[in-house]
């Protein structure tokens, strides 16, 4: 009867052995290729989720399931990224990833660039910058790093020139010349679409752009060029940055497939940065 007994034991004890060798895990600290994961990630509406769905289907090849939450604002999505409800997220370049969690405290950092997206100076009312008049009222993004990149678009496009050093660190107050007295008007992102008909001109982002039927290359009075140094990153929080998993979400988004549908349906105003 003993000897029964320590044969059951010794089978149980192999058998856990066994299992505990085999298992794979679905926790997004998976080390292998192999090993099941899945990773939860926040993206802005619009452009980025066709784009996402093709790094989702490369993902799940590599076995690495990514749910998407579609975000449509600039504010959440760090924001539930810091408090743990998502894995990573996806809609921002660095200078704002940097201003906003210096403003909020929030511990997030990049792993890896995305896409650049050229952002544009558009019009209801006009073709060309040169029809701007004295007095008109320009639209540009409230918050501080895009409603940086726009007042450097400005400068670009001859329209003001700013402050000696000021670079991404721009704001209104820093317009040293403004020859034809423009009036600035800073509003939310997503709302600038909306508010374009009472404005002379506005500079919308890419996706809001192309969310409001806006072809960027066609449409823009005036557009950076495609090697702007604003490129969209993946960012997660800091203490998860060497999870081997997000590896694996690197792999899948800086393929040849995701790659070659940006450049095939996008391209003309949106260039994969890897």
């Amino acid at each position: 009867m003993k000897q029964k007994i320590v044969m059951v034991v010794l089978t149980l004890v192999l058998t856990a052995a066994l299992a505990a060798c085999g298992s794979k895990s679905d926790s997004n600290g998976a080390e292998g290729n192999d090993d099941k994961a899945k990773l939860k990630v926040g993206i802005s509406a619009g452009v980025e989720e066709e784009i996402w769905k093709q790094v989702q289907e490369v993902a799940a090849k590599d076995n690495l399931e990514i749910e998407l939450v579609v975000f449509n604002d600039y504010v959440q999505p760090n924001k539930v990224l810091a408090e743990g409800e998502l894995d990573a997220n996806a809609f921002q370049h660095e200078p704002y990833l940097d201003q906003f969690k210096k403003d909020n405290n929030l511990d997030i950092v990049k792993i890896a660039n995305t896409l650049n997206f050229p952002i544009g100076f558009y019009s209801e009312k006009i073709k060309d910058v040169s029809e701007i008049k004295d007095g008109d009222v320009i639209g540009l993004p409230n918050d501080p790093t895009n409603g940086a990149r726009a007042l450097i678009l400005f400068e670009n496009a001859g329209l003001i020139k700013l402050k000696e050093g000021v670079g991404i660190t721009a704001t209104v107050r820093d317009i040293a010349e403004n020859k034809l007295n423009l009036k600035f008007e800073e509003l939310d992102a997503a709302f600038i679409p909306k508010a374009l008909g009472d404005l002379t001109a506005a500079v919308i982002n890419t996706n809001y752009a192309v969310e409001a039927g806006f072809v960027p290359t066609k449409d823009a009075i005036f557009i950076e060029p495609k090697d702007s140094p604003w490129v969209n990153i993946i960012a997660v929080r800091t203490e998860d940055k060497d999870k081997p998993v997000f590896q694996r979400l690197i792999k899948a988004y800086h393929s040849d497939q995701v790659k070659k549908f940006v450049e095939e349906k996008y391209g003309t105003y949106i260039v994969a940065s890897w």
